[in-house]
Protein backbone atom coordinates (compact mmCIF):
# COMPACT_ATOMS: atom_id res chain seq x y z
CA UNK A 1 0.00 0.00 0.00
CA UNK A 2 1.26 3.33 -1.03
CA UNK A 3 2.26 5.40 1.56
CA UNK A 4 0.06 8.99 1.61
CA UNK A 5 2.21 12.09 1.85
CA UNK A 6 2.35 14.66 4.29
CA UNK A 7 0.38 17.97 3.39
CA UNK A 8 1.13 21.47 5.45
CA UNK A 9 -0.78 24.21 4.97
CA UNK A 10 -1.66 27.63 6.70
CA UNK A 11 -4.09 26.99 9.69
CA UNK A 12 -7.61 27.95 9.54
CA UNK A 13 -9.83 29.59 12.41
CA UNK A 14 -11.81 26.03 11.64
CA UNK A 15 -8.54 23.93 12.85
CA UNK A 16 -8.38 25.23 16.14
CA UNK A 17 -9.88 22.74 18.33
CA UNK A 18 -7.83 19.87 15.97
CA UNK A 19 -4.65 22.14 16.97
CA UNK A 20 -5.66 21.87 20.19
CA UNK A 21 -5.95 18.17 20.06
CA UNK A 22 -2.77 17.67 18.51
CA UNK A 23 -0.81 19.76 21.06
CA UNK A 24 -2.21 17.90 23.93
CA UNK A 25 -1.88 14.62 21.97
CA UNK A 26 1.60 15.11 21.10
CA UNK A 27 3.06 16.79 24.66
CA UNK A 28 0.68 14.60 26.88
CA UNK A 29 3.55 12.12 27.09
CA UNK A 30 5.34 14.30 29.33
CA UNK A 31 2.37 14.49 31.89
CA UNK A 32 4.26 11.57 34.23
CA UNK A 33 7.71 12.88 34.10
CA UNK A 34 6.87 16.26 35.69
CA UNK A 35 5.78 17.30 38.86
CA UNK A 36 1.71 17.71 38.70
CA UNK A 37 1.43 21.24 39.18
CA UNK A 38 4.11 21.81 36.66
CA UNK A 39 2.28 19.87 34.24
CA UNK A 40 -0.78 21.36 34.47
CA UNK A 41 0.81 24.86 34.31
CA UNK A 42 2.01 23.67 30.81
CA UNK A 43 -0.65 21.92 29.63
CA UNK A 44 -2.93 24.82 30.10
CA UNK A 45 -0.25 27.10 28.27
CA UNK A 46 -0.66 24.52 25.63
CA UNK A 47 -3.79 24.97 25.46
CA UNK A 48 -4.21 28.90 25.30
CA UNK A 49 -1.48 29.25 22.80
CA UNK A 50 -3.43 27.87 20.13
CA UNK A 51 -5.76 31.26 20.62
CA UNK A 52 -2.92 33.70 21.66
CA UNK A 53 -2.02 36.11 18.91
CA UNK A 54 1.73 36.87 17.37
CA UNK A 55 2.73 34.47 15.45
CA UNK A 56 3.54 35.20 11.74
CA UNK A 57 2.11 31.83 11.03
CA UNK A 58 0.36 29.05 12.38
CA UNK A 59 0.92 25.85 10.24
CA UNK A 60 -1.11 22.52 10.11
CA UNK A 61 0.49 19.08 9.02
CA UNK A 62 -2.31 16.74 7.28
CA UNK A 63 -1.60 12.96 6.91
CA UNK A 64 -4.16 10.41 5.37
CA UNK A 65 -7.09 12.87 5.35
CA UNK A 66 -6.56 13.95 9.08
CA UNK A 67 -5.10 16.82 10.96
CA UNK A 68 -2.08 15.15 12.88
CA UNK A 69 0.61 18.16 13.22
CA UNK A 70 0.91 21.76 14.33
CA UNK A 71 3.62 24.17 14.52
CA UNK A 72 3.84 28.45 15.48
CA UNK A 73 6.32 30.71 13.13
CA UNK A 74 7.31 33.82 15.28
CA UNK A 75 9.31 36.57 13.94
CA UNK A 76 11.92 37.22 17.13
CA UNK A 77 12.02 36.01 20.81
CA UNK A 78 10.71 39.21 21.84
CA UNK A 79 7.26 38.11 20.04
CA UNK A 80 7.61 34.32 20.87
CA UNK A 81 8.79 34.68 24.20
CA UNK A 82 7.91 38.05 25.34
CA UNK A 83 11.28 38.66 26.24
CA UNK A 84 14.40 39.69 24.10
CA UNK A 85 17.07 37.12 23.61
CA UNK A 86 18.66 38.87 20.50
CA UNK A 87 16.96 36.27 18.30
CA UNK A 88 15.55 39.03 14.94
CA UNK A 89 15.21 36.08 13.27
CA UNK A 90 12.02 33.63 12.24
CA UNK A 91 11.85 31.38 15.53
CA UNK A 92 10.04 27.98 15.37
CA UNK A 93 7.49 26.69 18.75
CA UNK A 94 5.35 24.16 19.84
CA UNK A 95 5.90 21.34 17.46
CA UNK A 96 3.84 18.72 17.59
CA UNK A 97 2.50 15.28 15.73
CA UNK A 98 0.26 12.71 17.15
CA UNK A 99 1.61 9.71 18.66
CA UNK A 100 0.08 7.62 15.66
CA UNK A 101 1.38 9.90 13.10
CA UNK A 102 5.12 9.97 14.22
CA UNK A 103 7.76 8.55 11.94
CA UNK A 104 5.90 9.53 8.48
CA UNK A 105 7.62 12.79 8.59
CA UNK A 106 4.92 15.12 9.97
CA UNK A 107 7.15 16.83 11.86
CA UNK A 108 10.18 17.03 9.06
CA UNK A 109 7.54 18.63 6.51
CA UNK A 110 6.87 21.24 9.27
CA UNK A 111 9.95 22.25 10.20
CA UNK A 112 10.86 22.05 5.96
CA UNK A 113 8.16 24.09 5.83
CA UNK A 114 8.88 26.89 8.81
CA UNK A 115 12.34 27.06 6.89
CA UNK A 116 11.32 27.92 3.38
CA UNK A 117 9.07 30.10 5.08
CA UNK A 118 11.78 32.06 7.06
CA UNK A 119 13.95 32.17 3.86
CA UNK A 120 11.36 34.06 1.94
CA UNK A 121 11.14 36.47 4.85
CA UNK A 122 14.59 37.18 4.33
CA UNK A 123 16.19 35.42 7.28
CA UNK A 124 19.18 33.66 7.36
CA UNK A 125 18.44 31.36 10.08
CA UNK A 126 15.22 29.71 12.25
CA UNK A 127 15.53 29.22 15.90
CA UNK A 128 14.02 26.42 18.30
CA UNK A 129 14.01 26.09 21.84
CA UNK A 130 14.25 22.92 23.51
CA UNK A 131 15.19 20.98 26.11
CA UNK A 132 16.33 17.37 27.35
CA UNK A 133 13.35 16.17 28.23
CA UNK A 134 12.09 15.89 24.70
CA UNK A 135 15.52 13.98 23.21
CA UNK A 136 13.86 12.69 19.94
CA UNK A 137 12.54 15.95 18.99
CA UNK A 138 16.43 16.87 19.35
CA UNK A 139 17.99 14.30 17.30
CA UNK A 140 15.57 14.96 14.55
CA UNK A 141 16.90 18.48 14.92
CA UNK A 142 20.51 17.81 14.97
CA UNK A 143 19.82 15.38 12.16
CA UNK A 144 18.18 18.09 9.99
CA UNK A 145 21.21 20.03 10.35
CA UNK A 146 19.73 22.57 13.91
CA UNK A 147 23.28 23.28 15.42
CA UNK A 148 22.91 24.53 19.06
CA UNK A 149 23.07 27.82 19.37
CA UNK A 150 24.28 28.16 23.39
CA UNK A 151 24.00 31.63 23.38
CA UNK A 152 20.45 31.92 23.40
CA UNK A 153 19.77 29.45 25.75
CA UNK A 154 17.34 30.38 28.65
CA UNK A 155 15.61 29.07 31.86
CA UNK A 156 12.46 28.18 32.31
CA UNK A 157 12.21 27.98 36.64
CA UNK A 158 15.03 25.62 36.84
CA UNK A 159 15.24 23.64 33.58
CA UNK A 160 17.81 24.67 30.82
CA UNK A 161 15.73 25.30 27.39
CA UNK A 162 18.34 24.41 24.87
CA UNK A 163 18.39 26.94 21.70
CA UNK A 164 19.10 25.70 18.18
CA UNK A 165 19.50 27.47 15.06
CA UNK A 166 19.40 26.22 11.34
CA UNK A 167 21.52 28.44 8.72
CA UNK A 168 18.96 29.19 6.13
CA UNK A 169 22.05 29.79 3.57
CA UNK A 170 23.43 26.09 3.56
CA UNK A 171 20.35 23.83 4.85
CA UNK A 172 20.06 20.85 3.68
CA UNK A 173 16.20 20.22 4.83
CA UNK A 174 15.79 22.80 2.06
CA UNK A 175 17.14 20.69 -0.58
CA UNK A 176 15.56 17.81 -0.19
Amino acid sequence: MAQSAVQVRDAEDRDREAIREVLLAAYGQYEGTMPEDRWAEYRNNIAESVDAPGPTARLVAEWEGRLVGSAVLFDSSLVAYGRDLGIESPIIRLIAVKPEARGHGVATALLRESAKRARAYGADTLHLHTSDLMASAVRLYERLGFERAYDKDIYNGDILVKSYRLHLNDAALLKI
